[in-house]
């Protein structure tokens, strides 16, 4: 195993403290319990937006803390849910009076731990509530997972309510623009290669050098198939096409088109990769008015990427357009 790191017991926490030195303008990081919060929070009375999740997908969720996003973000260990206690913590730290809203992408742990820490937030009087993204269309009930994973619809949903809080959304309003985006996106990803969790010091699966993990989960949890390795152009059609097949899409509409990279793979490779699926988006009479390319939710330094296609509206068009300023995702400002 050769990574750049000190010792794996202590990874998470020196990666705070170099997120916290970095974007000092941005956010604070708070220990025990880890969590992170804008470094403006409470500044005015507005929804409160937290999501979480296990370390290890950087930049998701951290490098999403900011305006025009999120509030907090709560890190378990690496591929590991957040505690309870954690998330409490953090809903609090943001509580501005105006509501609370959870998102939550759909893994066993996330949404146990997600569920226990807003009953305790309501117990005590503070109003929450929460969208669970399940948006991967390769398989069902797979590991950790009761129905589909939460995968990379998770950024656009962080993304689009965030600017809706921003701009002074209600807790009902917000909810409901998330549960759009959570109903309105679908992905599918690849694995070239397995990934190797610090504690564990070696590969999370075997896969050998002409093979593929079709359908892959961000945790390396099993797909569809393995299959030998194609060309980037059938790759392309064998993760769109189940994406497009699944949503009810209509001619003519107008979609977002994200293209993220697993974490190994080079940018010009996603861009290979986006030229195709535009191309078939585009066969498919959608219209590709919006798009993201690189490395948002990865998974440590598995080669490999996703495609999600997000269903736009001229509401969720304009509240992707609105300025963001975090870590990892800024414009318009």
């Amino acid at each position: 195993m050769k990574k750049l790191i000190n010792s794996p017991e202590n990874v998470v926490a020196e990666a705070l403290a170099g997120m916290a030195a970095a974007h000092a303008d941005l956010l604070r990081v708070h220990t025990d319990p880890n969590y992170i919060v804008r470094a403006d929070v409470k500044a005015k009375p507005k929804v409160g937006l937290v999501s979480g999740g296990g370390s290890g997908h950087e930049p998701l969720h951290g490098g999403f803390v900011g305006l025009g996003m999120l509030d907090a973000a709560v890190p378990g260990a690496v591929f590991t849910s957040p505690t309870p206690d954690q998330i409490e913590a953090a809903t609090r730290a943001v509580d501005a009076g105006q509501g609370i809203l959870h998102i939550v992408k759909n893994y066993t742990g996330d949404v146990m731990n997600f569920e226990l820490a807003a009953e305790l937030a309501k117990a005590d009087g503070l109003q929450v509530e929460s969208v669970v993204i399940d948006d991967d269309v390769a398989v069902k009930d797979s590991t950790w997972t009761a129905g589909r994973r939460g995968v990379a619809t998770t950024v656009l949903a962080e993304k689009i309510t965030g600017a809706a809080t921003e701009a002074g959304a209600s807790l009902i309003e917000a909810r409901d623009i998330c549960r759009k985006v959570a109903a309105q996106g679908r992905s599918m990803g690849v694995a070239l290669t397995s990934c190797t969790v610090p504690h564990a010091g070696k590969p999370m699966f075997e896969l050998p050098e002409d093979e593929i993990e079709l359908g892959v989960g961000i945790h390396g949890e099993p797909g569809r198939e393995r299959i030998k390795l194609r060309p980037a152009d059938e790759l392309a059609e064998l993760l769109l096409q189940p994406i497009i097949s699944d949503l009810p899409y209509q001619r003519g509409d107008e979609v977002l088109l994200f293209i993220n990279g697993l974490g190994g793979t080079p940018l010009i490779e996603l861009y290979v990769l986006y030229r195709k699926a535009a191309e078939i988006a585009a066969a498919a009479g959608l219209k590709v008015t919006r798009h993201l390319i690189g490395n948002y939710i990865t998974s440590l330094e598995m080669a490999g990427a996703s495609i999600t296609l997000l269903k736009l509206d001229d509401q969720l068009t304009r509240l992707w357009d609105a300025p963001v300023k975090t870590p990892a995702l800024r414009w318009g400002l």
